[in-house]
């Protein structure tokens, strides 16, 4: 069968349509004489000095959800959740086994929950046993009572920095370097409240963040105590320093003993190692000064033990100054 021939005749040129087109039409504008020029051009120079100043040069722009990363957790057990309603835990939903024997714990916690706006639900224990599953924690012991913890909302390093800066005292900040302990995390919260911290700056990744064994190990603490997630925390700690701040860190094989840090009397910042490495390299060229703890025969000592003898040194230096 012969093929079929094509019904398109020859390419046909614009007949000087094109050309004529363009007669009598103005030249083009140059981008800076456009109506628009202006506005994109300060929003170029905002967007430069944003990133100029958190250190974000060359990537996307977020919307602050995006920036701050959030945990979202389930807490099980009477105690733990009675403890966590009475530390005035940020919390969305209670869950009760509707079998549940009601005890004082149990009542106490109704009323915490209700006073908090926490809704309250009713449901049966193989409801309870599949959520404390999906929520990674097969077989957990609820004993008829689950907390949905409210994600977390982290501040970002600058809001932490213009907090520290507003404040009456010097600025004290604490930085973890890496802890992954989540009850290290807490334990060490609870010490910068005690010793009046400003707040805590942690790496965005590779390290524990905000969850209900932290709220609970903290005592509580979390509800007044900041908490800022650096992306790069060595580019914080710069960040820092140009502010006027003293990054201190705290590592056994320090140039100084915390007990005679000069710079205690100043605005601060401490910075305490992982639980197994210690400093980082970066982080450990980015101090002003790298002090160790006096200690007898253990070789070591614990990273939230760590921070709370070093806020305390500093605090009681802080007030041999003033005195």
């Amino acid at each position: 069968m012969p093929a079929k021939k094509s019904k398109k005749g020859p390419t046909k040129g614009s007949g000087g349509k094109g050309r004529r087109s363009l007669e009598a039409k103005k030249g083009t504008l140059p981008a800076e004489q456009r109506h628009w020029y202006d506005g994109k051009q300060r929003s170029k120079a905002i967007r430069r000095a944003t990133a100029e100043g958190s250190g974000t040069q060359g990537r996307s722009s977020h919307t602050d959800t995006d920036r701050r990363r959030i945990d979202s957790d389930l807490l099980v057990g009477r105690n733990p959740v009675l403890e966590a309603l009475r530390a005035g835990m940020p919390a969305s939903r209670l869950f009760l086994s509707n079998s549940l024997d009601s005890d004082d714990r149990v009542n106490e916690a109704a009323r915490l929950a209700g006073e908090q706006n926490v809704e309250v639900l009713e449901v049966t224990r193989a409801e309870l046993d599949r959520r404390c599953e999906s929520s990674g924690q097969p077989g957990a012991v609820h004993q008829g009572m689950v907390l949905r913890v409210r994600p977390y909302r982290y501040q970002l390093p600058e809001e932490l920095l213009e907090r520290s800066l507003g404040s009456d005292a010097p600025p004290l900040i604490v930085a973890l370097d890496g802890v992954t302990d989540p009850h290290n995390l807490g334990a060490i919260a609870r010490s910068a409240a005690a010793f009046n911290a400003d707040g805590l700056l942690i790496p965005e990744r590779r390290a524990a963040g905000v969850t209900a064994t932290v709220w609970k190990t903290s005592a509580g603490t979390l509800a007044r105590l900041p908490i800022a997630q650096a992306t790069n925390l060595t580019r914080a700690l710069e960040t820092f320093k140009k502010a006027g701040l003293f990054v201190v860190g705290l590592d056994a094989d320090g140039d100084a003993l915390i007990t005679d840090l000069d710079l205690a009397g100043g605005p601060l910042v401490v910075v305490v190692g992982s639980e197994g490495k210690g400093l980082s390299r970066l982080v450990r060229e980015s101090c002003d000064v790298v002090a160790s703890i006096p200690i007898g025969n253990a070789e070591s000592l614990n990273a939230s033990v760590a921070a709370g003898v070093s806020l305390y040194e500093v605090a009681r230096l802080r007030a041999a100054q003033n005195s």
